[in-house]
């Protein structure tokens, strides 16, 4: 029961807001200059309204505040008529949320930054450099301020630069994902809630209870970007752009460093991996785009053609066809975080080379078609 209350409690309010704040976006946006125009390297043809991360912003933040509110009341004595609504086992959580607000806010201070950030980079344009530092300097802060990557050593000065790298690096992922319609939102949905059922079923090392705190940010963060997914599913009605995809990648980076994967006894170590699984896909895309454009010469900041997603498009599928695949690419890669912490060593090198198999056999799939349809091109060529 306790489980059904925070599903619904947290994605149903977010969900909501973020669906009629998307309305909003699109209706005002294009008058703000919140537009994206066709370019050479864009798969759209005709200007699109932009900046809908706001709404996914709203549809996290504002659920919050009501839930910061009502939390202060109830603890407060204030509000017995909303004690009497939860079920008791929500009920002895109150306190620990309460005294754990304050990192919620320290960290939603860090999405709205980079929001913010992506906003001014969606409206005029920001070098790469700048963009690189901000996101760097928030990282670094929320580093400092005890957001780590487990990695069992007592070594900030490797933690906190591994830290800072990882957030850093899913930011910028989800940045280079959000090239279709739906699909940068789609996939941090997904993987947001396979993150979200592994903090349900996987116990805190210490508590050894569900971690709910986590379960419940991740559940708001699905049930935004399930409203705006509405608006933006294909054909999009408008884009997320950098104001969403820097938020999202953030939010997903985050929730990963507050939660406890792996412990010394409950909990097997190597449960750690789990983001990995989870979040296969946009590392592979940010990995084989980066090799790519440096093959070719190229910046990795460069944007271009030669994503994930486009890869597919050449190989003869559908747009809708190419976002569904890498869907179902998320979720096969992501549903192993599920059993890593109910499994031993061996069975762990077991998921996570089912994980390498079907990224490496994408690769091969991927390279062989290209190599066809250059074939093909040449045989078209030396017929003419």
């Amino acid at each position: 029961m306790i489980f059904v209350w925070l599903i619904v409690g947290s994605l149903l309010p977010s969900m909501l807001i973020a669906w009629g704040a998307t309305f909003v976006v699109r209706r005002f946006g294009p008058g703000l200059g919140m537009v994206d125009s066709p370019g050479h390297r864009k798969v759209h043809s005709r200007p699109m309204p932009t900046c809908g991360g706001l709404a996914v912003w709203l549809g996290v933040v504002l659920p919050f505040v009501a839930g910061q509110a009502a939390l202060q009341a109830m603890v407060g004595g204030k509000a017995p008529f909303l004690v009497d609504m939860l079920p008791q086992g929500i009920v002895g959580h109150l306190p620990g949320l309460e005294e754990q607000s304050g990192k919620l806010w320290t960290l939603l201070a860090g999405g709205t930054v980079l929001m913010i950030l992506g906003l001014i980079d969606d409206l005029r344009g920001l070098g790469w450099k700048l963009r690189l530092s901000v996101q760097t300097g928030v990282a670094l802060v929320l580093a400092l301020s005890g957001w780590q990557l487990q990695a069992f050593l007592d070594a900030p000065w490797f933690t906190v630069p591994l830290s800072v790298f990882w957030i850093v690096g899913l930011v910028n992922s989800f940045n280079m994902l959000d090239n279709m319609d739906g699909l940068s939102a789609g996939v941090a949905a997904i993987a947001a809630a396979i993150l979200a059922a592994v903090m349900l079923i996987a116990p805190d090392p210490i508590t050894n209870q569900p971690q709910l705190f986590v379960a419940g940010f991740l559940l708001v963060i699905v049930g935004s970007l399930l409203g705006f997914l509405w608006h933006n599913r294909p054909p999009a009605r408008i884009f997320m752009g950098d104001t969403g995809s820097y938020l999202i990648g953030y939010l997903i980076a985050m929730a990963t460093l507050t939660a406890s994967f792996a412990g010394y006894q409950e909990v097997p170590p190597h449960a750690i991996l789990a983001p990995l699984c989870v979040l296969a896909v946009p590392i592979y895309d940010t990995t084989t785009v980066v090799m790519i454009r440096l093959r070719n010469g190229r910046s990795p900041f460069e944007g271009d053609k030669s994503h994930f997603s486009h890869r597919l498009v050449e190989l003869g599928m559908t747009k809708a066809q190419a976002v569904g695949t890498i869907y179902l690419t998320t979720a096969t890669c992501g549903l192993g975080a599920l059993l890593l912490h109910q499994v031993n060593l061996v069975g762990a090198a077991v998921i996570l080379t089912l994980v390498a198999c079907v990224l490496v056999l994408i690769g091969i799939l991927e390279t062989t078609g290209r190599h066809n349809a250059a074939r093909n091109r040449d045989q078209d060529d030396g017929a003419k």
